[in-house]
Formats: C-alpha cells, structure tokens, sequence
C-alpha cells in the first residue's frame, strides 16, 4: 500500500479550522495531501487553555478527524490534565494490560516496548505478544460498551527507523462504498472483543479473569457522528461477528470492508517526532502502528483516551 506520509506532503496552504458566528479563535491547520489529517501551526496545547480554544480544537476534529501538535512538551500529568478537557478518561485497556504498570497514572495508557523496569521487552514477553495487536487496523477501545472519542498519543522515546502510525478515514470510506455494500452494512450489529483481535495474530494466552473483562460487545458496523450528522463505517480488527451471519461469513465481510476502507486514497502515514501529540477520532477513523525493531530500539509513547459519550445502538441510526 502506497500512503500519505504526514511529516512531507502537506497540502499548499494553510486552512482555518471552522468556526461559527460567535467563535474567537480559528486554528491554523495545514491540510495533509489525504485531507482529513491536519498540522496544526504554532499552539500550544495546555490543560489551563480558554474554553474557546478547546473549542476551536473539538471543531477542527470534526472536520479532519486528526491533528498534529508539534512541540508539545507534556509529562504525564499535563497529559491527563489535558485529556480531562474533552471528557471523561477512560481506564488503561483490559485484556493482559492490567499485569504490567510501569507509569504513575493507571488511566494513561502505556504505548511502549519497555517492562516494568524499563528495560526493552523480551522476545516471548506476553504483554509484547499481545501489544503487537496494535499493528491491526482498529479503533481504541470499540471492545467497550461505550467506546472511546479521543485519542491522544504523545512520543517520548522513538527508534531511528519504523514505528509510524497509519490512519485511515472511515467517513471518506463509505462515501466511496458502492450502494449494494452500503444496503448491507448499514443495519449491521457487530461483536467486538480483544479476544478476536489478538486471536487474529495467534495470541490466545488469557486468564479466565481476562476472558471475562474482555467479553464482547456490540456495535453499529455504520455510525451518525452527533456533532456532524455524517456516516463513517466503525471498524476494527476486534470485530468478531455479525449478529445473525456465520461466523466465517462475518469475517469475510469485515475483511471486504478493510479492504476496500483502508485502500491508499483513505489512508495517511504519520513519522513520529519527538514531543509529537496526535489526536485522532475514534468514531470515524481506523488507525495501526508500523513495525520496528523492537528487541533493538525503545519506543515510549504515552496515550490518554477520551471516554465516548454514549453506545453505538443509541445513535441516530444511518
């Protein structure tokens, strides 16, 4: 797959944010060549920002869906403090995150291949077997009853080479979806688990503890952002099923989808630098790390998840 690299190929100008008749502030937001991944130009982002500028941020992700603050000089207090300004922060993943803590907060999400010593991974770490799950294209946390909003990442630590994050849009996606394939999807409920997720790599070792916080979950396959009133597919490597449909039958219609939805035209490729913050939108965009030579380098990011507001099957159906 050919993709947008996010740090090279910005569009030719600069475009404010849009703003509404009473709204103070525009950002400047330099459009990447995907157009729904944008560079926001000379802010710096803090938790004590007027309620207008979290505001122009919130309007700016509905219509990009993912910003790039360069610069960004936070630790991990400024980090949640920030999150808390767009909503509730969600508790730190389930599934086999809960055996390794390494950070203070217990709601900052610990993006790293580092234990809890700090030293790089084992080869057979299960954490590591795990956490390389992320290299599926997925949305955070749709394995929870309500899922997640926000994301936000912030790079500490990162090898010379490797380690980007691709980010796909899902609005753009079912513009493009043919109408049979929108006929289809658009009812569909879906299971969502990290059980299926990292099944799909070969990592089976849960608890019956872990097993039981990562029960699966329904989701609408096609989402109404409330803000915007547009339909995005709400897919994810954690998609397991499709109630009513056979199992196998569901897989291979999911596969279709990604397929088609992550497609180059859809897709744009971030190069991390440090003290980078991304925010991206989980209702609408689909994302995946890149390889690296993790028993090799360390990589330290740090991600606080803005919890979502209410289910999926509470939406305004598509």
């Amino acid at each position: 797959m050919t993709n947008t690299n996010v740090s090279s190929k910005p569009m030719a100008r600069p475009a404010p944010a849009p703003r509404g008749d009473n709204d103070s502030v525009d950002l400047r937001v330099t459009p990447l060549n995907a157009g729904f991944v944008g560079i926001v130009e000379n802010f710096t982002l803090d938790a004590g920002m007027p309620d207008v500028q979290r505001d122009a941020i919130e309007r700016a992700m509905d219509s990009f869906a993912v910003l790039v603050f360069r610069d960004q000089h936070l630790d991990d207090d400024k980090l949640f403090a920030l999150g808390s300004r767009f909503g509730p922060i969600e508790d730190a993943a389930s599934g086999t995150h809960q055996d390794r803590r390494r950070l203070a907060h217990a709601q900052i999400n610990d993006i790293s291949n580092l234990n809890a010593a700090g030293a790089i991974m084992a080869a057979d770490d299960r954490h590591r077997m795990s956490s390389l799950g992320n290299l599926l294209w997925h949305s955070d946390s749709s394995f929870k009853a309500v899922p997640a909003r926000y994301s936000m990442l912030h790079a500490r630590v990162l090898p010379p080479v490797g380690g980007d994050t691709e980010f796909a849009d899902m609005r753009a996606a079912w513009d493009a979806l043919p109408n049979d394939l929108k006929d289809t999807a658009r009812e569909l409920r879906c299971d969502h688990s990290m059980l299926f997720s990292r099944g799909k790599i070969g990592f089976t070792d849960f608890s019956d503890d872990e097993r039981l916080r990562c029960t699966p979950v329904p989701q609408r396959l096609v989402r109404r952002h409330r803000r915007t009133g547009r339909l995005s597919l709400f897919l994810s490597s954690h998609i397991g099923r499709i109630h009513g449909w056979q199992t196998p039958e569901s897989l291979l219609f999911i596969q279709d989808l990604v397929e088609f939805a992550t497609q180059p035209q859809f897709v744009c490729r971030h190069s991390w630098r440090v003290h980078d913050l991304v925010i991206w939108d989980n209702e609408t965009t689909m994302h995946r790390g890149r390889a690296f030579d993790s028993q090799k380098y360390p990589r330290d990011l740090r991600r606080v998840t803005v919890g979502g507001l209410a289910s999926t099957l509470d939406e305004v159906p598509a």
